[in-house]
């Protein structure tokens, strides 16, 4: 074994001690350096320990998203695969379902399958009260992994994120600027990141423009889920609040919404303005065509490949969180507020 030891270590161009953290699945060691051992095996003839034949397969990226129902993880999803097709490599979609595989099981399902390396898109790591340790473990593996959305900063890892606090203020400013005196905002569970930012947005939006406190403004938050569900029952909420307008944290929330207002015999946009949030496909086409705020996809997947690839290339992604700008589409769900307060 000290033979075979010294031939690989001269062969990758490393030290002994680096050869046998490999062999031995230690952490501590780059992908780049990783693959020089593993070459160096194949070179001089030696087969490589059974745990290691599985990373033969470094072309597969793992990317694990949350449920498929919203249509914005299925656009970042096809975003992020065919960025890394273009660049050689196949993607391994990992989705969690109600009752299915949890995000650490469909971790430890790729790592075994050997992936080259992670995406996670709205995951645990955007969840405040969730136990950041199971990223230092993947890292301690040696797993390059980048996180979209929701940036924290217990986790070693570099993030993609949408300005979430930029987002809502775009939509505070837009339903004030048609004269609506009372905006409500529908977002999901209060433990997640972007949530936190986006009510943090809505503060500042309504203050400035509308001079609302922050005690003020947050009586005018609704949370709920995600879902068009949840957003009918947010929205129901707020209406009866008196808004007249409406900011939701998903296009889903906002179809919900609609339909909150026209059950209680309220016309979107002429009685409630309705803004969304995403510009998930095929919204435009809804009736009426949704006011949202969209997010980057296509430039954010794409971040995220171009840096997960240059870890795996050995290059250490940074501990920082890159921050993409939002961008408001104005369609028909939103009006003058004609009325400026409606009373519920």
């Amino acid at each position: 074994m000290t033979a075979r030891l010294v031939d690989i270590a001269a062969q990758a161009g490393v030290s002994e001690a680096t050869v046998s953290r490999v062999l031995n699945g230690k952490p501590g060691v780059s992908a780049a350096t990783r693959e020089a051992v593993l070459a160096a095996l194949d070179v001089l003839g030696y087969e490589r320990p059974v745990k290691l034949r599985r990373r033969a397969s470094a072309g597969l990226v793992g990317l694990i998203t949350p449920e498929l129902d919203n249509p914005i993880f299925p656009a970042l999803a096809q975003v992020i695969g065919q960025a890394l097709t273009r660049q050689g490599y196949t993607p391994v979609l990992a989705t969690q379902t109600p009752g299915g595989s949890t995000e650490d099981e469909l971790t430890e399902m790729l790592v075994d399958r050997g992936v080259a390396g992670i995406i996670f898109v709205s995951g645990l790591h955007a969840d405040t009260t969730a136990d950041m340790g199971r990223y230092a473990s993947l890292r301690a593996q040696g797993v390059p992994h980048v996180l979209v959305n929701g940036f924290s900063p217990e986790v070693d890892a570099a993030f993609v994120s949408t300005d979430d606090r930029a987002a809502v203020r775009l939509a505070v400013r837009h339903l004030a600027s048609l004269g609506h005196t009372r905006i409500g905002l529908a977002v999901g569970p209060r433990r997640f990141v972007p949530v936190v930012r986006k009510i943090e947005g809505f503060r500042l939006g309504t203050g400035e423009l509308l001079g609302l406190s922050p005690e003020e403004a947050d009586e005018l938050v609704e949370h709920s889920l995600y879902t068009l569900e949840g957003g009918q029952a947010a929205a129901a909420a707020l209406i009866a609040r008196g808004c007249t307008g409406l900011v939701c944290a998903s296009d889903m929330m906002a179809l919900g919404a609609v339909r909150a207002a026209r059950e209680r015999g309220l016309d979107v946009p002429r009685d409630v303005s309705v803004v969304g949030f995403d510009d998930s496909p095929l919204i435009a086409f809804t009736d009426p065509p949704l006011t949202t705020v969209r997010q980057p996809v296509q430039a954010m997947g794409q971040a995220a490949v171009r840096t997960l690839l240059e870890e795996i290339g050995g290059t250490p992604a940074p501990h920082s969180e890159f921050v993409f700008l939002p961008e408001l589409v104005v369609r028909g769900s939103t009006a003058s507020g004609r009325r400026g307060e409606r009373t519920p």
